[in-house]
Parts: C-alpha cells; sequence; structure tokens
C-alpha cells in the first residue's frame, strides 16, 4: 500500500514559496540540542515565531481576523512539513499552551475577548502555558482544589499548580482552572481563566525531573491573585465546558506532522558509527531493530498526519487524537528500549565520544519515560477511545468541540 501524498500543482507551487520564505527568512543560529536552549538560539527560534506570525503562517488555518493566515488543512501541511525538513520548529517555541488556549477562545470566548488575546498569540507575540495539574488533580482535573472568589469585578486566585510545562521569561499567558463554587455540582464548579504571569501574587519556580533541563517544569504558586472578570472565559461556572475543547486539544486531538527526528538521528549514528570494524548498521540483528524503529515511527507519523488534517479540514472527529497520543507515547518506551539494545551504553551517555546520537540517545532514555504522563496518561487515553468506541456506555461519547 502506497501512503505517500499526491500534492496537485497549485500545492506544489505554495510549497515552492514556503521554501523561499524560508531560505530568506530563517534568522541565523537556530539549531537542535537534547537540553535546554542557550538564549541565543532560543531567541531566534521566538523571532522565527514572529516572523511566521507576520505572514500568517504561525497559526495558518486560524481565521485571518485574529491574526491567523485563513489558509486550508492543506496548506497547513505543507507549511509544517517545510519546517520540518529543516528541523525547524512546528509549533509556536515556549508556548506548550497555545493551541489548547487558541482553540477554547476561538469556540468559548466573546468576540471581545478574542480580539483582546487571539492577535498577540497569532503574532508569536506571548508564550501561554497551560497550568491545570495540582499535587491532588492531574489526570482528574475535576478535582482540582485551587479556588476562585469573586470579588466585584474581579476574581481572586488562590493555589498550587505543579509540573507546568514553560520556557523562558518573557510575556507569558497563563491557561488554567479553578474552582469558583465549592458548594456546586462536580463539572459545574469551575472557571477558566487567562492569567498574566506577570500578575502580583504568581510565584513560578523551576521544578527538577527525570525530563532534565530541557523539560522546563514548573511549580505555580497563586496568592490572591487578582484578574479582571473579562479573563474568565465561557462564563461562571462553566470551565469544564471550555475543559471539553482544551483537553480535546492536549489529549493529541490536534494531531501532527513531524516525523521522528531522533529516529533520522539515530539512522544516522549506526550508518556512521562502527562497531568490530564494521557500521552498526551492516549487523543482521541491527537492521532488525532498526526496522522495528521506523515501522513504530511511520505508524506515529501517519496517524498524527490523519489527525492534523481531520482537524483543520473540519473533518468528522472521534478518538483519533487518543490513538495518535497512546500510539506515540507506547512508541516512545519502545523506542527507548530498543536503543538500548541497539546501541548499549552509548545510549546512556550525553557527552564526549561515546554519546550516542550527540546525546539525543540518553536524553530519550529519560523522557521516554517522563512523557508517558503529561497530556493524558496512557491509561486516560485508553479511556477516552472507550467511550468514543461505546464501550460500557449505550451512546458514545463525541469528541470535543473546535471551530
Amino acid at each position: 500500500m502506497d501512503f505517500a501524498i499526491a500534492y496537485t500543482r497549485e500545492q506544489k507551487a505554495f510549497r515552492g514559496e514556503v521554501k523561499s520564505w524560508l531560505q530568506e527568512n530563517v534568522p541565523a543560529g537556530i539549531k537542535e540540542s537534547p537540553g535546554e536552549d542557550p538564549p541565543e538560539v532560543w531567541e531566534a527560534k521566538r523571532e522565527l515565531d514572529r516572523r511566521l506570525g507576520a505572514v500568517g503562517w504561525l497559526w495558518p488555518t486560524a481565521p485571518k481576523k485574529y491574526g491567523g493566515g485563513g489558509l486550508t488543512a492543506d496548506h497547513a501541511i505543507i507549511i509544517e512539513e517545510e519546517l520540518d525538513a529543516l528541523r525547524l520548529p512546528t509549533r509556536p517555541t515556549g508556548d506548550p499552551g497555545g493551541h489548547t488556549c487558541a482553540s477554547s477562545i476561538l469556540v468559548w470566548g466573546t468576540e471581545e475577548q478574542k480580539q483582546a488575546f487571539l492577535p498577540p498569540m497569532f503574532a508569536g507575540k506571548v508564550c501561554t502555558w497551560q497550568a491545570l495539574t495540582e499535587p491532588e488533580a492531574g489526570s482528574d482535573l475535576a478535582s482540582v482544589k485551587s479556588v476562585a472568589r469573586r470579588d466585584g469585578d474581579e476574581w481572586v486566585l488562590n493555589g498550587h499548580k505543579t509540573f507546568i510545562s514553560g520556557g523562558r521569561k518573557g510575556e507569558r499567558l497563563l491557561w488554567t482552572i479553578f474552582m469558583t463554587d465549592s458548594k456546586a455540582p462536580r463539572h459545574e464548579n469551575t472557571g477558566w481563566f487567562v492569567v498574566p504571569a506577570s500578575s502580583p501574587g504568581i510565584t513560578i519556580m523551576p521544578l527538577e525531573s527525570l525530563g532534565g533541563t530541557g523539560s522546563h517544569e514548573n511549580s505555580i504558586f497563586f496568592d490572591n491573585v487578582r484578574v479582571p472578570s473579562f479573563n474568565l472565559v465561557g462564563g461562571e461556572n462553566q470551565g469544564w465546558k471550555v475543559a471539553t475543547t482544551h483537553l480535546e486539544m492536549e489529549h493529541g486531538g490536534g494531531g501532527s506532522v513531524e516525523k521522528n527526528r531522533l529516529e533520522e538521528r539515530i539512522f544516522e549514528f549506526v550508518k556512521n558509527t562502527k562497531m568490530d570494524g564494521q557500521p552498526i548498521q551492516a549487523d543482521r540483528d541491527s537492521r532488525d531493530l532498526l526496522m522495528d524503529m521506523h515501522i513504530d515511527a511511520e505508524i506515529d507519523r501517519l496517524l498524527g498526519l490523519t489527525t492534523f488534517y481531520a482537524v483543520h479540514a473540519k473533518k468528522p472527529r472521534s478518538y483519533g487524537g487518543s490513538q495518535s497520543s497512546y500510539l506515540r507515547k507506547m512508541s516512545g518506551l519502545r523506542l527507548t528500549n530498543t536503543m538500548s539494545k541497539l546501541l548499549g551504553y552509548s545510549a546512556l551517555v550525553s557527552e564526549g565520544e561515546h554519546a550516542a546520537a550527540e546525546g539525543y540517545a540518553e536524553a530519550q532514555q529519560r523522557r521516554g519515560i517522563v512523557l508517558v504522563h503529561p497530556a493524558g496518561t496512557a491509561d486516560v487515553q485508553k479511556l477516552i477511545m472507550a467511550r468514543r468506541i461505546g464501550i460500557g456506555r449505550t451512546t458514545r461519547e463525541e469528541a470535543g468541540r473546535l471551530e
């Protein structure tokens, strides 16, 4: 079966336009690293975001009136493919909550909120962190304990969010859920807020994790933080309604076009590195392991691409996002195990001549474990798939609403 995508003449012409633009506009100094980007690389990536935003390609399918590109899913795929081919970020740098936040505002925000919050995001001028997980509420998000109390035309926020991914300092918005009515029934007692990270009373503390410095985990403390009622999206006590859109995107519902860059690096490493006098890839058993790795990576890519197209072309959706996310988590663990068999101790070395694939292999030994948990654990993804297939229910659960 041939999975290759056929492109029309118009799409090929657009690809040529994207290639030319990238040749002229990619800032110097952008490079990848298995750890945290140096400041100059970080800023170069942020500058690329701003340049993409200026032509509507940072958010290509978002409405033009809010600063998006107003383009089709086909355009979006081509843009991401060309960025990925140059090993450039296909998502805004340091903006882990951007897609969830923007999608939720597009669905549940008022016109005034869309005009206020979306243009800076689509222009690459702000970073958005999703601040959801709490010490006692992660997978069961409806059990959040952080409290928002109304005080006139403001809300006063108190609580603690943890394991929050995010980048460096800069203009940041926190996209978060708080309990707004402790006496109301579950799923009818929360509110969804946009909170400037610079607000008085917010403390952000780095959180060390197995993923290392490149993971950018944080704990965030809210101490009598005041935000205007304008920043409450979806209405009072309607946070869970907003969450259906947010979590749809977080649980893989946005899809992805990216290839597995780590797989490419491992293939390059075994081609150019010798063991017992011959390249590693010349060994028969090693080739078997490499093929297992490649098959996993291609299935991941195709499922992610299918979901990406369904979202941006506004096609019917069901469990595809969770299916893709679950497979990615499990294939990440298999990749970690395969690399240890293929590379031996080199897979555990992060620096020096014995580090496999410039240290990316060692980073995967840690991150393959860590990445099973964020954006919906493996068990959460299986539960979502079961509900949408209709297992144990008389009515199948519908996918979260997206624009």
